[in-house]
């Protein structure tokens, strides 16, 4: 490991892209990891020991990232209101925003179900060994007080009673009780400024300086990526169950067509939005990319609004529609994958999952639950313990599909990202704030340095 680490050092220092070194840490960490997978068993305490000190590198990137998430979605919510362009129609374009990303999700649940209803997934089919109990007891005991609340107490519990706690992340719903806390700093802002231009424009030029530093640290962290990708691919694999990914292929491969249908739905936005799809796919690819090798939609939050500012959308609608994604509609996490999972799960406990009352309600709860998903780890697994519960479905069986996560996660964490890009430029669009030349223009595009 060290050997390799030295390898992505050389290239920083020879200056490789940004993107080439991350891709090159993840073929480097699957490669080790299946050397380790043949070399020694999985459970070896060789293994076991090794990872352990792999864990210093990627573990401490998952950590890094962790601690900036609050600030950042606060912050970027915060910079939003105090855009000049944005503030005479911010209502109207939050609106929009969020309604996009809910109904983006309540598709995105119908192509989960479509999906695991044509490739004939079913719970029952996978065998349930002791990793797979365990990480079900898990979740029952972690998430046991998720089932016994009712809508409306689910609705309470995003609201920042205390938001000083929930900058700590202590709860599930602690990000978007950011968003809300932000909001309403921003909504004060607007009336201050409307009394008081001086104090507003006192308090704006805080914003911006906090935004800037905030950025700094977030690309201090992304320097780490290399490192961190190569650090966790090589733990995943060499600590995972080959012979139970291979006969979880048949859902790999599923939800990889659920992902690729929603992205290809993104692009269809686009063009009804009389834009040219190959130019946001040429232009998004370097985000897109990172959010597939690192699984964490709020790392790439940076990246996200500045590849929507080269795509001609005004910084406001960026901040929003980049930070709104972090905990509101994740098309990925929040509406394919528990989609898939009651589908499979339903026919356990004699529900029909092609009724036409399954699929309405599923649809309608997965929009619903969606609000408040986390944009670092756990995100999608907490979206579906909230639908799961919903749907009075068993909820130790989401741990059946422990051993491919990770894979799975990668495809889902860029299509949560592409959902909060394509909400932005659609909104630009139709608000009339979206630059076509800005977005037209091929030499204006985002490269990937860190």
């Amino acid at each position: 490991m060290a050997v390799l680490l030295g390898v992505l050092v050389y290239m920083q220092r020879k200056h490789v892209s940004f993107s080439k070194r991350v891709f090159t840490g993840l073929g480097l960490g699957i490669i080790f990891g299946l050397i380790l997978q043949y070399a020694y068993e999985p459970g070896s305490e060789a293994v076991a020991k090794s990872a352990d000190w792999f864990s210093l590198v990627g573990g401490g990137y998952v950590t890094f990232l962790k601690m900036i998430v609050m600030p950042l979605v606060f912050i970027s919510i915060l910079s939003a209101f105090t855009k000049m362009k944005l503030s005479n129609n911010i209502g109207k374009i939050s609106t929009w925003i969020i309604g996009l990303l809910i109904a983006t999700t309540a598709v995105a649940a119908a192509v989960g179900i479509a999906s695991a209803v044509a490739f004939d997934l079913e719970a029952v089919q996978i065998e349930q060994g002791d990793a797979e109990n365990a990480r079900g007891q898990e979740l029952e005991g972690t998430f046991g007080t998720v089932k016994d609340l009712t809508l409306p107490q689910q609705i309470l519990s995003l609201l920042p009673a205390n938001p000083f706690l929930d900058f700590t992340g202590a709860r599930p719903t602690s990000t978007i009780a950011i968003v809300i806390f932000a909001a309403f700093l921003g909504l004060a802002y607007l009336g201050v400024k409307k009394k008081n231009e001086e104090q507003a424009a006192t308090f704006a030029g805080i914003v911006d300086a906090f935004y800037g530093v905030i950025m700094r640290v977030v690309t201090l962290i992304l320097r780490l990526t290399p490192y961190g990708v190569l650090a966790i691919m090589t733990k995943t694999v060499a600590l995972s169950d080959l012979d139970a990914i291979t006969k979880l292929g048949k859902f790999v491969i599923a939800s990889y067509v659920a992902l690729l249908v929603m992205f290809l739905i993104h692009l269809a936005m686009i063009t009804f939005s009389g834009l040219n799809p190959v130019t946001y796919m040429r232009k998004a690819f370097p985000v897109l990319s990172f959010a597939f090798t690192s699984r964490t939609s709020a790392g790439a939050l940076p990246l996200n609004i500045r590849t929507q500012k080269s795509l001609g959308v005004p910084d406001g609608i960026a901040n929003f529609s980049g930070s709104f994604g972090l905990s509101i509609g994740q098309n990925g996490c929040a509406g394919i994958y528990p989609a898939m999972l009651a589908v499979m799960i339903a026919p356990t406990v004699g529900i029909d999952p092609l009724s036409p009352s399954f699929i309405a309600t599923l649809i309608a709860i997965v929009a619903l639950s969606s609000f408040g998903v986390a944009g670092v780890g756990g995100g999608a697994t907490f979206a579906a313990l909230l639908v799961l519960s919903a749907m009075d479905l068993p909820i130790a069986l989401a741990g059946l599909l422990i051993s491919v996560e990770p894979l799975i996660d990668m495809g889902r964490t860029a299509v949560n990202v592409s959902g909060a890009m394509t909400s932005g430029i659609v909104t630009s669009r139709l608000q009339n704030e979206l630059d076509t030349d800005v977005y037209n223009d091929a030499d204006n595009q985002v490269e990937v340095s860190a």
